[in-house]
């Protein structure tokens, strides 16, 4: 087993400020050399925060530095596609972000420069890596719920971006949704075979100007005769609302609660507790335990354990579904010859 692996952090918002705290600080075998961003002055700032020795601008520096095992890319998605491809030019291995690019035309080049120089890349579904799900995966894998039969989860966010953010997202399809349809695939163990959405703008109305909605429902169905539904909302006001169900022939696992704290108030008008405020507080121990799962399996010489291949047949699905939503029509996959491919 390699002793440590020499990181950089690109993209320095606020993931890329989390993953590379938590790189410096709380992952096992990682050492994190250098970070990079952008926007003038992130980088610097963030390197002596952290205490870390190198830092720059230009995201070539990191690239073409010797002495860089691999790289953290929490970059914008519309820049994964040129970083991936720079990245295992250089023989740098690689965590990306999902989405892994914008399109399946660049899914498909990043992975083949990502093959063909032998490069480890994990995409950052980090649900997988949740204490809670991954302890459903392992109950199901068991038997414990029989064979799985349908998955059921909502994505609910009250903290809509910005119109600049939207019109550079991909959609909420993409964006959101697509975390759902890899936890899919996950727990299901099938691929997905038909794809129909629809969507609405039901309160922000300047998505619509973007050609996005701030409410959706995919459904879609499994080549083992599963089947799915996800629901994606920008409209949760009330709190950050992530929940699961698994239903199998002889069990059901429920999975997600919106109570931040294990602790309710008592009144004499009643009981309350606190909200999960964002995604932050929600998944903090999941973005940690991704992490550590990176530099561990690249240290052990293994695979890892979400690659290209799923990050584009995660794309795939969320590609699928803006078409849906767009022509009101039920896209097969299996017709396109896009899963598996």
């Amino acid at each position: 087993m390699k002793e440590s692996i020499r990181i950089a952090v690109l993209g320095l918002g606020r993931l890329g400020f989390w993953h590379a705290e938590n790189l410096a600080q709380k992952v096992k075998g990682a050492e994190l050399v250098a970070v990079a961003d952008q926007m003038p002055g992130r980088a610097e700032e963030v390197a002596r925060q952290i205490g870390v020795a190198k830092w720059t601008d230009n995201p070539d520096d990191i690239f073409e530095d010797p002495n860089i095992d691999a790289v953290a890319i929490i970059t914008p998605t519309s820049t994964h596609h040129e970083m991936i491809q720079k990245a295992a030019a250089n023989g740098k291995h690689i965590f990306t972000e999902k989405p892994i690019t914008e399109t399946l035309e660049q899914a498909d080049e990043v992975i083949e420069v990502i093959q063909t120089n032998n490069i480890f890349c994990q995409v950052g579904f980090m649900r997988r890596f949740d204490p809670d799900y991954a302890e459903a995966k392992r109950r199901i894998e068991a038997g414990d719920i029989g064979k799985p039969l349908y998955f059921k989860g909502l994505s609910r966010d009250g903290n809509t971006p910005p119109p600049e953010f939207i019109q550079n997202s991909g959609g909420l399809y993409l964006d959101f949704s697509i975390h759902e349809y890899d936890t899919a695939r996950f727990f299901l163990g099938q691929e997905v075979k038909e794809v129909i959405a629809h969507g609405s703008v039901v309160q922000h109305e300047y998505v619509a100007e973007h050609g996005d909605v701030d409410q959706a429902l995919t459904y879609l169905t499994f080549d083992g005769g599963a089947a799915a539904d996800v629901e994606a909302s920008r409209n949760a006001h009330y709190g950050y609302d992530i929940r699961a169900e698994i239903i199998g022939t002889e069990g059901a696992i429920q999975l997600g609660s919106m109570r931040n704290l294990d602790m309710y108030v008592l009144k004499n008008k009643g009981r309350t507790h606190d909200i999960l405020p964002d995604f932050a507080t929600q998944f903090s121990d999941a973005y940690l335990l991704e992490m550590v799962s990176f530099i561990e399996q690249l240290r052990k010489g293994e695979s890892p354990l979400v690659n290209e291949v799923d990050g584009k047949i995660a794309l795939e699905i969320a590609v699928a579904a803006t078409e849906s939503y767009k022509t009101g029509k039920k896209i097969n996959l299996l017709d396109k010859q896009l899963i598996g491919k």
